[in-house]
């Protein structure tokens, strides 16, 4: 089997492994195939690839002679077109929201994996794209907003008299919202954070955070860790006591959101519009939907005297721990589809497996994706 790496777009500084990937492949007996410049904008040139074992190609000869490609972006309708039956594609390309590409790999017959969809479990997390990916965005979305905000984070006492601390409100208190409040409260900010799921309070409390509670939230265990949609009356409710808190912020960092659904609606114009001149919101939903009504994916705007960035790809600017964390996800997972002969096998008894597959010889494997398609 030759596993073929290919270079991500211009705006995807990222690379889906490192050549540290490929030494561990090529020890399982399985040849690797890389595209020309694939690692250079995660500082990893074609030579450190061929060092450790890979052959180096132009993008059309990996597609035409690798067996199993290997991105992090879902493929352009160019690169589909050109992907044979036999050929296995691999990356995160969120099957739930891109029900057209998932048409598409279907009626190709196409065998696909997105690894978003790699099932929440014990065993799982080594190979959780959106839990290591979230930790580079929870990090860097702090970071920025320390930097756009036109006063400090920490708390000083100078002769000139004493800077009271920033006040950061989190939104989601899942992987890249824990992060973000440890990184806010080691920059010396006062933190508070809100979440649906009421099993995550001691988490946000044990890294020095408020959690801020609002009775009534539904739960689903079913539901793999994530939010689920609310009732109304909990919205009005959610929605007065989110208002009322960022109302007294410098800095909000949004990173709720649903699975295959529009990003929830945390902060409506009217709230942004009672928050504090120079404040910041960050807004790592903002590609589908975003939680704040005013921002615009990949764009900062301002209103109301108030920076509304929405960024959805904080690990791109990251791009070398990010491929790093990336890479071994996938290093994790591949070796459930190789046997120790370098030899593809595809086993459904795996739950793991199974929940990752998104099409197999013309049929949709994964089951939410399936009932979305086919009701």
């Amino acid at each position: 089997m030759r596993i073929g790496l290919l270079k991500e777009s211009d705006s995807e500084s990222r690379v889906a492994f490192l050549p540290e990937v490929v030494a561990s492949l090529i020890k399982r007996k399985v040849s690797v195939l890389v595209e020309t410049g694939a690692g250079e904008s995660a500082l990893a040139s074609d030579a450190a690839y061929e060092e450790a074992g890979a052959s180096i190609a132009q993008r059309s000869e990996v597609i035409k002679q690798a067996d199993f490609l290997i991105g992090i972006q879902a493929p352009d309708d160019k690169l589909v077109a050109s992907l044979s039956q036999e050929k296995i594609w691999l990356s995160q390309y969120n099957p739930l929201w891109n029900i057209e590409l998932v048409k598409s790999f279907q009626s190709k017959g196409l065998t696909t994996f997105s690894m978003d969809a790699i099932p929440r479990s014990t065993r799982g997390q080594a190979m959780d794209v959106l839990s290591s990916q979230a930790t580079v965005a929870g990090y860097k979305a702090v970071l920025e907003a320390a930097l756009k905000l036109p006063s400090f984070f920490p708390m000083f006492m100078t002769a000139a008299g004493t800077i009271r601390p920033a006040t950061v409100l989190v939104l989601g208190a899942g992987v890249a919202g824990l992060q973000a409040i440890a990184i806010a409260r080691k920059l010396g900010a006062q933190v508070q954070a809100f979440d649906v799921r009421s099993a995550v309070k001691e988490e946000v409390m044990s890294l020095g955070a408020k959690f801020i509670e609002v009775e009534g939230a539904q739960e689903d265990s079913a539901a793999g860790g994530y939010a689920v949609e609310q009732s109304e009356d909990f919205k009005q409710k959610q929605q007065q006591a989110i208002n009322e808190h960022a109302a007294k912020a410098n800095v909000v960092i949004c990173t709720a959101q649903i699975p295959g659904r529009k990003a929830p609606l945390l902060l409506p114009k009217e709230a942004v519009a009672k928050m504090k001149p120079g404040s910041v919101i960050i807004d790592l939903a903002a590609s589908t939907g975003g939680n704040c009504e005013l921002s615009k994916d990949n764009e900062t705007v301002v209103e109301y005297g108030v920076s509304i960035i929405g960024q959805s790809n904080y690990p791109s600017q990251m791009p070398i721990d990010a491929s790093k964390m990336f890479g071994k996800n996938i290093l994790n997972f591949l070796e459930l589809l190789f046997n120790e002969e370098g030899e593809f096998s595809l086993n459904f008894d795996d739950a793991i497996v199974k929940g990752t597959c998104i099409t197999h010889q013309g049929e949709i494997v994964n089951e939410r994706v399936r009932s979305i398609i086919q009701p």
